[in-house]
């Protein structure tokens, strides 16, 4: 089950205060940031000392939604998948500030070779985000091995957290905002930080906003954190619409906002 709201740090708001306000799944959330990332902790059970978790730092790409890796004979953690399959892939966001506040996905399954079948998909995934990689991995000591999952945890930061199933996984798309994601709340952050308070005392229940900062956009809405007397709330404003681009994004900012000050009776 999904869990908003859960373990908030202190002064914290309870979470979403706007009404109809859509947002991804979990699964989305958690494939969105797998897609954009290409290095994670390996962690594998050790066979020297026996039994303790034997954390390493690997490269991966998406076969299917299960992670493929180049590793070599030499390695430690190939040793240690050779002895017992059972393995778990660490995936963490590295945007500045708390990092408790970022997102992480734990997969868990048996980490096993790729077969016949699956060769040339493993091999095509892996390197279409390690291109440099080509060079040796047709070397006889590295071979790629995949991931087989059999669970997915995913933590969007305070109070977002919920075990997502294998299938919602696998159906996931991961969303088409998250490429200039980051651009986006740049922008508005520093060159329309006036409109930010507006959203949200027009579309929550929040009366009071002394400041607001745009944390998180998707395509189908986004956050705010709200300043207020009382501390720090979060909010979230759905689009009317989902968006699918940078374009789209900014219509659908500039629509709100009017509607906005609409709202709160200014021109």
């Amino acid at each position: 089950m999904s869990n908003d709201a859960h373990a908030r740090p202190a002064g914290a708001g309870a979470g979403a205060r706007s009404l109809d306000a859509p947002a991804p799944s979990h699964a989305e959330r958690a494939r969105t940031l797998l897609e954009a990332s290409s290095a994670g902790t390996l962690c594998t059970v050790a066979r020297e000392p026996a039994g303790y978790p034997y954390g390493s730092l690997v490269t991966f790409g998406l076969d299917g939604g299960d992670p493929v890796f180049l590793i070599s004979e030499l390695a430690e953690h190939t040793k240690n998948v050779r002895a017992d399959a059972r393995a778990s892939l660490l995936v963490a966001e590295s945007r500045s500030g708390d990092p408790l506040a970022n997102g992480r996905v734990t997969l868990l399954g048996r980490c096993l070779p790729a077969s016949a079948e699956r060769r040339a998909r493993a091999s095509a995934a892996y390197l279409s985000r390690h291109p440099g990689a080509e060079g040796y991995a047709g070397f006889g000591d590295f071979a790629f091995w995949c991931l087989e999952l059999s669970a997915v945890r995913y933590i969007g930061g305070y109070g977002r957290m919920s075990w997502v199933s294998v299938e919602d996984w696998r159906a996931a798309a991961p969303d088409p905002i998250a490429p200039d994601a980051a651009a986006i709340l740049e922008h508005m952050n520093q060159d329309h930080a006036d409109a930010l308070p507006a959203y949200c005392k027009a579309f929550s229940s929040l009366g009071e906003v002394l400041g607001a900062e745009m944390t998180q956009i998707d395509r189908l809405g986004f956050e705010l954190s709200a300043s207020t007397a009382a501390g720090s709330e979060t909010v979230r404003i759905g689009f009317r619409e989902p968006i699918a681009s940078k374009t789209d994004a900014r219509t659908a900012l500039v629509g709100l906002l009017k509607e906005a000050r609409a709202k709160l009776g200014k021109s």
